[in-house]
């Protein structure tokens, strides 16, 4: 059972909130290029940024891109120390419940959501170009490429493993069982994204989204017993976005293909993806791996702790084993 592949009694819900800081402090740690950068090009004469706005337009996109993704680095090596040294789990365990991780669901989440993202941007191009406008630049867009490759599945497999895994069995071990887990990872998932500049510009009824993204993934990993679609899932989604549509009031803004011109609103394209995109996925995957016992993986308690205490030892043992 994935949720429950860290519980120990010795590994308490207090190491849990122990290593969350940990993984905040090296985020931060990482942010220190950024900052370095901003403090140089202010003592060089620029304005001293007052909102988060204002540091995205003292750099170019890419520079910047680059700069504000270096956090998720560090936050993911500071992540793999907190699992081995504080918890004393193997990495593989806050990822799947498999011996391995599975690529094949990792590529099929990824293919379905960048084929069907993609399609709706360029449907939605050629529906009505007075709101996007093709701003394709080979040469920044190539460097930009090379910059969402190699880093954005970085930025996303540390959220989901963060969310997902971490946090994930974290909760478990607090509460016993499936649903607290899933609830409280998807609203802190969710808040998390509060400072983003869409949140500021459309108001913070767009939560809903991004909680309702926070649920979406949750499921997902619980049925599956695994985060394997999650990073799929969530890679094309960051992926897509850097590589082919930005505007002026999103978190990525960068030297995409297309740039959104319209007047950003809470409206059908912010509740559709939540309310029948996720869960139509959700029965897609369904059929495709065929889940079942969705009430116990979902909301399920568990009380044979003795039970998953055995399984942890036994998972430590034979990882130990394996070195």
């Amino acid at each position: 059972m994935f949720i429950a592949q860290g519980f120990t009694r010795a590994n308490s819900f207090g190491k849990y909130l122990l290593g969350s800081l940990l993984v905040f402090v090296a985020s931060a740690i990482g942010q220190i290029p950024l900052a370095i950068a901003v403090a140089i090009k202010t003592f060089m004469g620029g304005d001293l940024p007052a909102t988060e706005s204002d540091i995205y337009t003292m750099f170019d996109s890419n520079l910047f891109l680059v700069l504000m993704l270096t956090s998720f680095v560090f936050a993911f090596g500071g992540l793999y120390l907190i699992v081995k040294g504080l918890h004393h789990q193997t990495f593989l365990s806050i990822i799947t419940s498999r011996k391995k991780i599975d690529w094949k669901r990792v590529f099929i989440a990824f293919g379905i959501w960048s084929v069907f993202s993609s399609s709706m941007i360029i449907f939605s191009y050629f529906y009505d170009s007075s709101e996007i406008q093709l701003q394709f630049n080979l040469i920044p867009f190539l460097i930009l490429a090379l910059i969402t490759f190699l880093f954005i599945p970085i930025q996303t497999s540390t959220e989901e493993l963060v969310f997902r895994g971490y946090l994930m069995q974290g909760f478990f071990n607090l509460a016993k069982n499936k649903w607290f887990p899933l609830l409280m990872t998807s609203v802190i998932f969710g808040t998390m994204h509060i400072f983003n500049p869409e949140i500021q510009k459309m108001g913070y009824l767009l939560l809903v989204y991004y909680i309702g993204t926070g649920l979406f993934l949750g499921i997902i990993t619980l049925m599956d017993e695994g985060t394997e679609l999650a990073l799929g899932f969530h890679a094309a989604n960051n992926m897509a976005a850097a590589l082919l549509i930005t505007s002026d009031f999103t978190v990525f803004q960068t030297h995409s293909v297309f740039k959104d011109m319209s007047e950003p609103s809470l409206g059908f394209e912010v509740f559709f993806p939540v309310f029948v995109i996720f869960p139509a996925l959700i029965f897609v995957f369904a059929k495709v791996f065929k889940w079942s016992n969705w009430k116990d993986k979902l909301i399920g308690n568990y009380q044979d702790l003795d039970y998953l205490e055995d399984q942890f030892i036994e998972n430590q043992i034979e990882a130990q084993e394996k070195v």
